[in-house]
């Protein structure tokens, strides 16, 4: 059963990390752009003539180890999965540096036996040169296996305030990309070598009729599609995206993400699967400068 005292304080090691424009090429490779390599949007992430970095690599560098494999937090790791993502940006994101990851466990929360239970880590990435803080992610993980934990300590935090949902209305803008069918043996390249993704015995094993692209490569295909359909391509003016993980995406499927404008720069996204019928993001938040 979780350990709420000992996973509320976990000692979660700092992590540095080095990366070059090559890196920064080979994300953006992983997450379906240039698929058109005569899209000039496409090519400023994937050349390094005028290079930008895709803003959700800060959610893809200087993890940490699996730390909550380990017995002593007693979560049921196999239960785990990926709720939210939220990214903010303080600067842009750099095509190459040196990074230090700072993370912390700030919230559990206790949904009842048979629930489950939330994990929500934040992570900081500072620029290990200038001491400057770049960005800060935080990470929602569903505990599908652990909930009740509460019922015998009564340590449990207060749930924090969940993304607004899309309005009820059409869209004011759309952008569909695809991603390559070998997008999960790219994307892993970029450091979650995670089999789930590449190996289909592990897959059918969980419960998958093959691998399954990483989460934080269909967060990144979003960010990339809310840079083009609604910041002119220009990656510097994106500051914060955040969503729920509703479905898993197979690699080669089509993503067709809907965007609404809302006030002060706020945009309001989902990502849907037109093939499966199915929503693979939802209550996403985007903010621009």
């Amino acid at each position: 059963m979780l350990n709420y005292d000992k996973v509320r304080h976990w000692p979660i090691e700092e992590v540095t990390q080095t990366w070059t424009e090559r890196d920064s090429i080979i994300y953006a490779l992983g997450l379906g752009i240039g698929g058109d390599p005569l899209d000039a949007t496409q090519l400023r992430f994937t050349y390094e003539k005028d290079l930008q970095a895709v803003p959700t690599l800060a959610a893809a560098i200087a993890w940490p180890k699996s730390w909550m494999r380990n017995p002593e937090t007693g979560i049921d790791y196999l239960k785990l999965v990926h709720g939210e993502q939220d990214t903010r940006l303080f600067k842009p994101m750099p095509v190459s540096g040196t990074v230090t990851s700072k993370t912390r466990v700030s919230r559990i929360c206790d949904k009842g036996a048979g629930k489950g239970a939330i994990v929500e880590q934040v992570r900081d990435i500072i620029d290990t040169a200038s001491g400057e803080r770049i960005a800060q992610t935080r990470q929602i993980s569903f505990l599908r296996g652990d909930g009740g934990y509460s019922e015998s300590s009564g340590a449990s935090d207060e749930p924090a305030q969940g993304l607004p949902g899309v309005p009820e209305r059409a869209p004011d803008s759309e952008f569909e990309l695809t991603s390559p069918v070998q997008a999960a043996l790219i994307y892993r390249l970029s450091g979650d070598l995670n089999p789930l993704h590449a190996d289909p015995e592990i897959a059918i094993k969980a419960g998958f009729s093959k691998p399954i692209l990483h989460g934080l490569a269909t967060y990144g295909m979003a960010a990339f599609a809310a840079i083009s359909a609604c910041a002119g391509g220009d990656a510097r003016r994106l500051k914060r995206i955040a969503t729920r993980f509703t479905a898993p995406v197979y690699p080669g499927e089509t993503l067709r993400f809907q965007f609404w404008e809302g006030s002060s720069g706020q945009w309001h996204m989902r990502a849907r699967v037109d093939a499966r019928d199915a929503v693979v993001l939802n209550n996403g938040l985007i903010e621009l400068d």
